[in-house]
């Protein structure tokens, strides 16, 4: 038997030997032999990407596996950018009766985005001007996964009921100030739940906008007698506003697909303008009567997210490759999906440092499996879809490290 020093020298020599070893090679991880799309790059094609110090150094055809620490072997699966959600609820906390705004009804974000493909997700107006740096200390300071914002244009936040509905808390000057000292994680300002027939919330939300020179996110409210859609799309927003939950029929908001299942000519005209049109499944706000019938005439979402909340996960909703597959089964092209959840949300939110696989860029990489047999999707009215095609992912990795591996696709055998 060896003695306990000559264990511990023979297990310092085998260290120092891998340390050795290691030091010729170029790269910590090489992902190889995946199907790469990328599409700020127009990349769709079998292709090897190579990561060292947790950013993208290349991104070549059969890049040899001695030039890497780990490869990690992604044949037959999807390599693309670290999957970016724009909504999301995860000012998570412990207040009673505060809905999405530190307390129950949010998620920990770390639980919930990784084991999707998810790097980077936006709250969705969770706080306002008054609770952000809570917000802040309490999930943005403290998640590995990337946290960023829009801000509520209520003070409050979205706490629901009544707080959701007092104008007098609606700050345009305080919400842009607030955005203005955190331009790196605020992205947007936020409308949501308002339901009073006035116009007057969506002028100050885009009142704010304006100050802070940055995208509004409109959850349009239920009100009795609804407002103008067509008003709202055309009139009120500005090109790169994003309307969110664009695909749902809920009471007090004008289906975009109208009684005779026909896409209301306005909806084309303010895509057409530059107006967002997020998916924004959730719990409520997702309906195949709205999104077959759009989809099958050629309306299809510029951006795929979750609304992800308490209320939505064990729901329809699920997850973000849940989503992706529905589409996907709707004859949106992978491409498209793709796009859909990297470089174009990414450019919405005005982060063109994310959601794509340059060389130099943040090694935000997630692993796709598409599988082929007989699916069953779930919307928010509880109706199902049938489908050919489910995504799922194996593998995230976020700066550079392994973050997410369902199968142990990065790890070495146990008996060798």
């Amino acid at each position: 038997m060896i003695g306990i020093h000559k264990r511990i020298t023979l297990i310092n020599c085998l260290f120092l030997l891998t340390q050795v070893l290691a030091f010729g090679q170029d790269y910590d991880i090489l992902i190889k032999g995946g199907l790469v799309i990328d599409p700020k790059n127009n990349i769709s094609s079998v292709m090897d990407v190579a990561i060292h110090e947790g950013t993208i150094v290349r991104v070549s055809p059969d890049i040899s596996a001695n030039s890497a620490i780990k490869t990690i072997d992604a044949s037959g699966l999807i390599v693309t950018p670290g999957l970016l959600d724009i909504h999301g609820h995860l000012f998570f906390g412990t207040q009673p009766n505060a809905y999405l705004s530190n307390s129950f009804g949010s998620l920990p974000p770390d639980g919930f985005t990784f084991r999707s493909g998810v790097t980077t997700i936006v709250d969705a107006g969770g706080s306002g001007w008054k609770n952000f740096e809570t917000f802040k200390e309490q999930t943005i300071d403290r998640s590995k996964t990337r946290v960023l914002a829009f801000l509520n244009i209520v003070g409050s936040g979205m706490k629901g009921g009544a707080i959701e509905q007092n104008v007098t808390d609606m700050d345009p000057e305080a919400t842009a100030n607030k955005a203005k000292q955190h331009p790196e994680i605020i992205v947007g300002i936020k409308l949501a739940h308002y339901s009073g027939p006035s116009w007057v919330p969506t002028d100050l939300t885009l009142s704010a906008g304006n100050m802070a020179d940055i995208p509004v996110m409109i959850d349009f409210g239920g009100s009795d007698p609804e407002l103008s859609m067509e008003s709202l799309l055309i009139e009120k927003l500005r090109p790169g506003d994003i309307f969110t939950h664009c695909y749902a029929q809920v009471k007090g908001r004008t289906p975009l697909v109208d009684e005779n299942s026909k896409v209301r000519p306005y909806v084309f005209n303010a895509q057409q303008k530059g107006i967002i049109f997020d998916v924004g499944h959730g719990g409520g706000s997702f309906s195949f009567k709205q999104a077959v019938p759009a989809t099958n005439q050629g309306f299809w979402p510029n951006s795929i997210s979750t609304d992800l909340h308490t209320g939505s996960m064990n729901g329809g909703m699920k997850d973000l490759t849940n989503i992706m597959s529905k589409f996907l089964n709707m004859n949106m092209s992978l491409n498209e999906v793709i796009k859909s959840v990297t470089w174009s949300p990414a450019q919405y939110i005005n982060r063109t440092d994310l959601g794509h696989l340059s060389v130099g860029a943040v090694a935000d990489v997630s692993l796709l499996k598409l599988t082929e047999g007989n699916f069953g999707f779930i919307d928010t009215k509880g109706l199902k879809m049938t489908g050919k095609e489910k995504l799922h992912c194996e593998l995230t990795l976020r700066e550079g490290q392994i973050v997410w591996d369902l199968n142990g696709l990065s790890s070495p055998l146990w008996n060798e």
